[in-house]
């Protein structure tokens, strides 16, 4: 019943503030003010019907260490984008044809932001978080995967294999980030800073969809697999490998740190087991 509760309550604020912000998409404050609104309310209204199903506190979300924990992830997946980016450029697949908009990198900040943070507290602070405890970090991790990656394939563009993508770099890599940190704030501030560095910098398409021109006025082109097509660098096989390697490092620092959840064994076989062991 929590499950369904705190989905509810995530997806309705997803879906006021998707709708708002398409409603002033052509009006860049209005869209940058909305979707940061999206952002801090979806956050909210998360410790609130965690705190009101569960009865505990919402550490996950704490304000101590927010600040610190969102700058971390922003630059992390900042500097992730920019390396798929250049690894596509070297191959000259990726190509600036000059400036961009200032005014649409700000729209795009408020946009990508409520993203960031109503996927997040949907898919790692419910789903994952809830799996977790029954099934071990692991099968969370690559079930709630798959579901991340399925979320995308109604998306402009997308196909199998960019699904199967987004699953293995941001399915599992966000998921990951949770597990070593146990906090939401890291895979908030991935999550925003690699959408953002996507189209607010580097001027690509995010997950197949059509965004407001960023800092530069850039394209991509040449083999699916290496520029990720029209779905953007998202699909290319430079952002699975690069999510795989966090998805990797996150994962040791959870089982290093002690965060590790093993699978839940029902009481029926563990009673088994110990009768068939005396």
């Amino acid at each position: 019943m929590r499950l369904i509760w705190q989905l509810l309550a995530v997806t309705a604020v997803a879906l006021v503030g998707g709708l708002s912000a398409a409603a002033v998409q052509d009006t860049w404050w209005l869209a940058a003010v909305i979707g940061l609104l999206t952002a801090v309310l979806a956050v909210l209204v998360y410790g609130w019907v965690v705190r009101r199903t569960e009865h505990r506190p919402c550490t996950e979300v704490a304000r101590e260490g927010a600040g610190a924990a969102l700058g971390r992830g922003a630059l992390i997946g900042v500097l992730m984008f920019a390396a798929v980016i250049a690894n596509i450029a070297l191959l000259g697949h990726y190509e600036v044809d000059g400036q961009g908009s200032v005014t649409g990198a700000v729209g795009l900040l408020g946009f990508m932001a409520a993203a960031a943070a109503t996927e997040e507290v949907m898919f790692r602070g419910v789903l994952f978080r809830i799996a977790e405890e029954r099934l071990g970090t692991w099968i969370a991790l690559a079930l709630t995967g798959v579901l991340f990656g399925l979320a995308h394939l109604p998306n402009d563009n997308a196909t199998v294999w960019t699904s199967v993508a987004i699953a293995i770099q941001a399915g599992g890599m966000l998921a990951a980030a949770y597990a070593a940190t146990r906090t939401l704030w890291v895979p908030i501030g991935l999550h925003f800073g690699w959408n953002f560095a996507a189209a607010g910098i580097f001027g690509t398409a995010v997950s197949g969809n059509g965004t407001p021109q960023g800092l530069l006025d850039a394209a991509t082109s040449g083999p699916v697999l290496l520029s990720g097509g029209d779905f953007g660098p998202e699909g290319s096989l430079y952002a699975v490998l690069s999510g795989l390697v966090l998805t990797l490092v996150f994962m040791w620092l959870a089982h290093r740190r002690g965060r590790m959840v093993p699978r839940r064994r029902r009481a029926g076989r563990a009673d088994a087991a110990t009768t068939l062991a005396r």
